[in-house]
């Protein structure tokens, strides 16, 4: 039987019924059920596991709702960078960018550094004079705009403190980095994370998000998984390698190593989040630590799961 499936995420944190309208919780349903279909059809056609999670991950940057691309949150200077990462478990190829500004879909600059150069990770003004050769579409700084982040900015802004924007309330609003995970029908399988990274972040800040190993990794032998949390502890911990690790060299499940490194080895660094992930049999799981975590999950079998809290 051939199997095939899709697993995303948009961000993990103190997300709580109680602050959520039925509007919002509305919205938020359905952005994710539109990152799944985007990714689910291409697997449905015989599409790549790489080129799913491309489309889902796109999917929730041009959605205002998430941490990532459109939605992306202010820095302590007022600006929005944004990382993203992508690999693919067939070819254990990666691509990256950090720290970017005015890129429509860093997923696909992630995409593009990792197809068309000889590198893995760029950064700033050479990741963007990159894009501009490449074609990937820019935006301007209107286009990125939210009056929603900009609350959450100025609330933070008289701090030295940065948040999860999960977990800054301003106006009862909630957001989240994003990611996904996916099988494809030839077996092999993808991972992609994208965001905004914290609110009020400053010198220059790098998350989990675009380094892998931490916020994403893909290998065939084992997983593809994309993390969202706070992301020094995920650095720390090397997340999304140690759930790869165990499965390799320990012979874990893909459940149990994930909830081992979720609600053990992450809480002893004080890691909140969460993460989601697949491997080459089919499973898929969404796993995580915190109060909530935007999640969904589509497969061949016919199982579909959308879900935001515990």
């Amino acid at each position: 039987m051939i199997r095939y499936n899709l697993v995303i995420h948009g961000g993990a944190g103190t997300i709580l019924r109680k602050q959520m309208t039925e509007a919002q919780e509305i919205a938020y349903r359905k952005g994710l059920e539109e990152s799944l279909l985007a990714g689910f059809n291409l697997l449905e056609n015989g599409g790549s596991a790489i080129d799913a999670v491309r489309a889902a991950v796109c999917s929730l940057e041009d959605n205002i709702l998430f941490n990532a691309g459109k939605g992306s949150v202010f820095s302590k200077d007022g600006s929005q960078e944004m990382d993203a990462s992508i690999m693919d478990g067939k070819t254990l190829m990666a691509g990256a960018v950090t720290a970017v500004k005015n890129i429509r879909n860093p997923v696909e600059l992630a995409y593009t550094i990792m197809t068309k150069s000889q590198h893995v990770m760029l950064c700033g003004q050479g990741a963007l004079d990159f894009a501009r050769l490449h074609g990937i579409k820019t935006a301007s700084d209107e286009y990125f705009f939210s009056e929603f982040r900009y609350q959450q900015w100025k609330q933070m802004q008289e701090t030295d403190k940065a948040a999860l924007d999960h977990n800054v309330i301003v106006n009862e609003k909630k957001f989240g980095t994003v990611g996904a995970a996916a099988l494809d029908i030839n077996g092999n399988i993808a991972a992609a994370t994208s965001t905004g990274g914290m609110t009020n972040k400053q010198f220059g800040r790098i998350g989990d998000s675009p380094i892998i190993g931490a916020g994403t990794y893909a290998n065939n032998k084992t997983c593809a998984i994309s993390c969202t949390g706070h992301g020094e502890p995920f650095i720390r911990a090397v997340t999304a390698y140690d759930v790869s690790c165990l499965m390799e060299y320990k012979r874990m499940s893909l459940r149990d190593a994930m909830h081992l490194v979720v609600h053990d080895k992450l809480l002893k660094f004080d890691g909140e989040g969460g993460m989601i992930g697949v491997d080459s049999e089919g499973n898929a799981e969404m796993v995580f630590n915190s109060e909530g975590m935007y999640r969904g999950l589509k497969k061949s079998s016919g199982e579909f799961e959308i879900a935001i809290y515990k």
